[in-house]
């Protein structure tokens, strides 16, 4: 608890931690940035001293004399101090953007590894968008503030304290008239940040909501197009980025407002300077060299205040943009999986469900399901939508943990092995295949890195994959595109088959593998599964009852319990629900016998 209270921008510190001499090299690259900066100011009142004293100047204290060499002497100094100015400006600009970036780096890495630790259930309840503009938009906010805000604040607070001791060596009086407006600034700049505060949150907010829109819509700019959605569509982002809109006009109005009045107490700070310091210097009590560094120094006293203003609200909007990121980090990782590994290899794969529960909140999805599938067997699962054949699949994956009930695998529960350790084992061919935005070869060895070539084409050859990819413009080296959008839907099942063969684990998991094929290719891809699952324990989900006539023993599901189980023929002698299904997807006559 004491963690979630502290302020966000002090937890991000250990992200800068490994950056600590970086940042003391900047740092000091910030003050001498400044401090040549300053000098001019400093150099314009020397001249105006040699102007008008001549071969009484200061200058000439250091044994210039000639006024004409004095003024050569001066401007070579300010030939130099302009020069490293501008070198120190290019250093530390160079320095905070690294560090900027390393922070950003490191942050961006953590949540990222922490977003694919949550359980699904996270997902199921969010946008994918939402997470997204966390990992990008407002990562990258926090890289917005490290780039400027933390130079911008060294010198600030720099200049002042060096401008200010020059006032006091030259006439304290001023510098007390002139330093008057500094506690007016800083107040007026706290109050602006407490009033912006709730407001940037507010915008953060309205942008994930923004993102995670049109994320959603990019994803299914298929169907969209498909049902003459656009228009639509365009009204809905239409909606969302007004009342982004909205938020953002509310906080740029608080924003707008820091500037100006800061400058009004700038400007009372510098018409002080202005007059008192005239009435000095006309009373001859101040030189007139020493006035006109006071006149430029006023404005590098004060006006760089004028800054807090942008500070401020980088600060802010970076503030909201951390603490989304930490929240999401302080998310808890609640889901199943132990410390444990296999306490013997290799893996059989009995897999024993022992009166599992699963519940969805008060939404009961499995009912005391027992149920042993023997090892190198197979098991099919088929019923209605909603009737629990995916949760099955789900609690064996450790995708969630049973509500009540245990799993084993080879006497082994599931739930003391570590996750990996779990997952290791199973080979998973999902409905929804996933592929990377990459080759053919890479995805066929996704989960096997390292594979060699020849064991990715004996996997392709036997998901029966082989030929269409040896087709493709380049073969295996072909890009398949976000989702694998360039290959069809058969030809991305058998990419996801052949990634399960190469694995080959003693467990394989199919959800719906055949489901969005024609005949022919499911026709291919039964030959593959006949070859890869021999000898292997396999769980089927199917609602192509065709696809699992040769299974050990089926499963039919009902509302979260097993009401039936047999073989393909027993079940059919059953005359239950299985045999009902089979008739009408095969479109025999209730009496026909069976097959």
């Amino acid at each position: 608890m004491v963690r979630a209270a502290m302020h966000p921008m002090l937890r991000l510190w250990r992200y800068a931690r490994p950056f600590q001499r970086s940042m003391r090299i900047a740092t000091l690259f910030s003050l001498l940035n400044k401090l040549f900066d300053i000098a001019p100011e400093i150099l314009i009142g020397v001249l105006v001293d040699t102007v008008v004293k001549r071969e009484h100047s200061l200058v000439a204290d250091f044994g210039i004399v000639d006024v004409e060499s004095q003024l050569l002497a001066l401007a070579g100094l300010t030939v130099v101090i302009w020069t490293l100015e501008s070198a120190f400006q290019y250093l530390h600009s160079v320095r905070w953007r690294n560090i900027a970036q390393g922070v950003q780096h490191g942050l961006r890495l953590d949540v990222y590894d922490h977003v694919q630790r949550l359980p699904l259930a996270y997902f199921e309840d969010r946008s994918s968008g939402q997470v997204l503009s966390i990992i990008n938009d407002d990562i990258n906010q926090l890289e917005r503030f490290l780039n400027q805000g933390a130079n911008d604040l060294i010198q600030v607070v720099f200049s002042s304290l060096a401008v200010g001791a020059i006032f006091f060596f030259l006439t304290p009086q001023v510098a007390l008239v002139a330093l008057v407006p500094v506690p007016l600034i800083l107040v007026g700049a706290f109050y602006f940040q407490r009033r912006l505060a709730p407001r940037y949150a507010a915008v953060r907010q309205r942008a994930a909501a923004l993102n995670g829109i049109i994320s959603n819509n990019l994803a299914g700019l298929a169907t969209i197009k498909a049902f003459v959605g656009e228009r639509h569509e365009l009204g809905v982002v239409q909606q969302a980025s007004e009342r982004y809109q909205r938020v953002n006009a509310d906080a740029i109005r608080v924003a707008s407002a820091i500037t100006p009045v800061i400058r009004m107490a700038v400007l009372v700070g510098f018409v002080a300077t202005l007059y008192y310091g005239g009435r000095l210097t006309l009373q001859g009590q101040l030189e007139v060299g020493a006035y006109s560094v006071l006149v430029f120094l006023t404005q590098r006293l004060l006006w760089p205040l004028t800054r807090l203003a942008e500070m401020t609200d980088l600060y802010q909007r970076s503030s909201a943009s951390a603490q989304r990121a930490l929240d999401l980090l302080d998310t808890r990782v609640a889901q199943a999986g132990g410390d444990q590994q296999w306490p013997h290899h290799p893996v059989r794969g009995e897999i024993r469900f022992d009166a599992v529960s699963l519940s969805y909140g008060e939404q009961p999805a499995l009912r005391d399901v027992s149920l042993t599938v023997p090892a190198g067997s197979t098991c099919a699962f088929v019923g209605a939508t909603g009737s629990g054949k995916t949760s099955l699949l789900k609690l064996l994956l450790g995708f969630r943990a049973p509500t009540s009930g245990r799993i084993f695998i080879d006497d082994v529960n599931v739930a003391t092995l570590e996750l990996a350790e779990l997952r290791g084992v199973i080979g998973f061919v999902n409905q929804d295949v996933f592929l990377v935005d990459g080759s053919v070869a890479d995805n066929i060895a996704y989960g096997t890195f390292g594979a060699s070539w020849a064991a990715i084409e004996a996997a392709a050859r036997a998901a029966e994959a082989d030929a269409f990819v040896r087709r493709l413009p380049q073969g295996y080296e072909t890009r398949v595109g976000e989702r694998g959008q360039k290959l069809s839907g058969g030809q991305r099942q058998r990419v996801a088959i052949a990634r399960a063969i190469l694995k080959d684990p003693p467990l394989l998991v199919l959800d719906e593998a055949t489901s969005a094929v024609d005949n022919e290719t499911e026709a291919a891809i039964q030959r593959s599964l006949a070859t890869i699952t021999r000898d292997r324990t396999t769980l089927f989900v199917a609602h192509r009852l065709s696809t699992i006539v040769r299974a050990d023993q089926i499963c039919v599901l009902d509302r979260g319990e097993i009401v039936e189980r047999g073989t393909h023929a027993e079940l059919l002698d059953l005359n239950g629900q299985y045999a009902a299904l089979w008739r009408l997807q095969t479109g025999q006559p209730e009496s026909a016998a069976t097959p």
